[in-house]
């Protein structure tokens, strides 16, 4: 019998201890407490490592680890590990990504309800000795408009517990449709239009480049006099200082923060001396049930993963058995670039994907392939990490419709896959090949024909079918210090439309494109990396 070694460097739930033990073939180690340098001498003997947010797996320890494996985050968040060294070593990341979601909803609401109420001022202005019941008059939120900024797992379930409040929801994101949204009986608005109209606003996003300081001055001053503001996401989407700011101003009446940019707070933070507000210690997963949920949750995938080769829940592989995967791998990867390349050349967020498998293609697993594709399609509108497990949940959960199709017929390549996508901004097809057993080949657009290796930087041009299209782009490149690597052809008949895909050493700068537009035989230009 088999013997896998993991080791817990954070605490964890007794259940999930348990659930690990309950596995004869695993031998399990808790040494929690550990620093980078610490993990990375003891991991050499280790098949799997357990952990929680407090241990940081740097390249230097899973490089360390000789025998790791997998992986296993005791909840959703893994940026204290380093998914590329990971991926590189052929190591398993999982996250258990949602067992403590309810939990973290239900502080929002309770956060709200005490930010309505003066709750925690007036608990302690009454421990004081003082009994203030009209400075302590708060508001209804019965019928207050309710703006939720991210409608992804969280922010739905804050939702549905908001309407159930009789709050009437109003919601922003990126790629939820209005008829998702519907469903959840949350109306789609911009933000613009949000701020403008919510009593209340909490803030449900990741946080990432576009969405750090999204909640600053340009935002106070475009919401509503006296909007109340919770964030229970991540600390930096809402700007510490302008929000104290707003609060002494009274521009905003109130606000309830779970997180924060610094954590542990500074005692001297402005924040602490603004009124209106209620902090927590970042607690929006701290409950026991939570802790328990994502412990059991975690234990089992990796048990699954060690003693069965099942891969539930990871951020950097399909959920494939090992031989499957390696079967696959060059699908997986078209299906991925063919997403990526529809996502910069489409306009507008999807609100309808096709994905056909021609030829050869036709006889592999669809799900993981599709799910490939999603991920390549969606990271490009979403700011929040995707991977082939949660990209068809997102997709469904914003009322993305997904087709599926086969064809077994005979063409110039037997191993194809078709990609779709369509919204309100129209709709684009590409299409691409596996050649050889392995190798990539991008082979159509919008119904032009050509053959390029998907790999690297590109310019994409529609333009008609005239002499001196190529040596007129070659000039604007070559003006600007571009080389041209490689050039595909396109048309749809002579004299026609035609389209020009031109591989470039390095990406081109807007201003470029600009140059190109006003040739008079170019349609449009985008620029693509693959």
């Amino acid at each position: 019998m088999a013997t896998y070694r993991v080791l817990l460097s954070d605490a964890l739930a007794e259940q999930g201890l348990q659930t690990l033990r309950s596995h004869p073939e695993l031998e399990v180690e808790v040494r929690p407490g550990l620093d980078p340098r610490q993990l990375a001498r003891v991991i050499p003997p280790y098949h799997a490592l357990v952990i929680r947010s407090a241990t940081k797996v740097t390249r230097e320890v899973i490089e360390a680890g000789q025998n790791l494996r997998v992986i296993g985050r005791a909840g959703v968040g893994v940026d204290n590990v380093d998914l590329d060294a990971a991926t590189r070593r052929g190591v398993v990341v999982m996250n258990s990504p949602s067992g403590n979601a309810v939990t973290t909803a239900e502080h929002t609401i309770a956060m709200l309800m005490a930010l309505a109420r003066h709750i925690p001022a007036a608990d302690r202005a009454l421990r004081s000795g003082r009994w203030e019941r009209a400075e302590f008059t708060g508001v209804e939120i019965c019928n207050k408009v309710l703006g939720v900024i991210g409608l992804g797992n969280i922010g739905r379930i804050v939702a549905d517990r908001a309407l159930g409040l009789k709050m009437r929801v109003i919601g922003v994101d990126p790629i939820v449709t209005q008829e998702a949204a519907g469903r959840l009986g949350v109306e789609l608005v911009t933000l613009e239009e949000l701020f403008g109209r919510a009593d209340f606003i909490t803030v449900h996003t990741p946080l990432s480049r576009q969405t750090q300081g999204l909640i600053g001055a340009a935002a106070f001053a475009r919401m509503k006099p006296g909007v109340r503001l919770i964030n229970c996401a991540r600390g930096g989407i809402v700007d510490e200082q302008e929000l104290a700011q707003a609060l002494c101003d009274g521009r905003v009446a109130g606000a309830a923060l779970d997180v924060f940019a610094r954590e542990p707070l500074p005692a001297d933070h402005p924040l602490l001396a603004a009124p209106n507000l209620v902090v927590t210690p970042h607690l929006g997963a701290a409950t026991g049930e939570a802790q328990t949920q994502v412990a059991v949750d975690i234990a089992q995938q990796v048990a699954d993963y060690l003693l069965r080769g099942i891969v539930r829940h990871a951020v950097n592989l399909p959920a494939l058995s090992p031989k499957e995967l390696e079967a696959i791998q060059p699908h997986l990867r078209l299906a991925e670039k063919l997403g990526h390349l529809a996502a910069q050349l489409i306009k507008g967020a999807p609100e309808q994907v096709s994905i056909g498998f021609g030829g050869e293609a036709a006889n592999v697993n669809p799900e993981p392939i599709v799910a490939a594709a999603l991920k390549g399609l969606l990271s490009r509108f979403l700011d929040q990490e995707l991977n082939y497990v949660n990209a068809p949940f997102i997709a469904r959960e914003r009322g993305i419709k997904v087709i599926e199709s086969r064809s077994r017929e005979a063409t110039d390549y037997v191993d194809n896959l078709t990609l779709e996508a369509r919204g309100a901004g129209g709709a684009l097809r590409v299409v691409g090949a596996v050649v050889g057993g392995r190798g990539l080949r991008l082979i159509g657009i919008d119904g032009f024909r050509f053959e390029a290796v998907p790999e690297g930087h590109f310019l994409v041009l529609h333009n008609r079918d005239v002499p001196g299209v190529v040596g007129a782009i070659g000039t604007v490149l070559g003006s600007a210090g571009i080389n041209i690597a490689g050039l595909d052809l396109g048309r749809d008949r002579v004299g026609g439309m035609a389209i020009s895909l031109v591989s470039v050493d390095e990406p081109v700068s807007p201003e470029v494109i600009e140059r190109l537009n006003t040739i008079p035989a170019i349609t449009s230009a985008a620029t693509i990396s693959l």
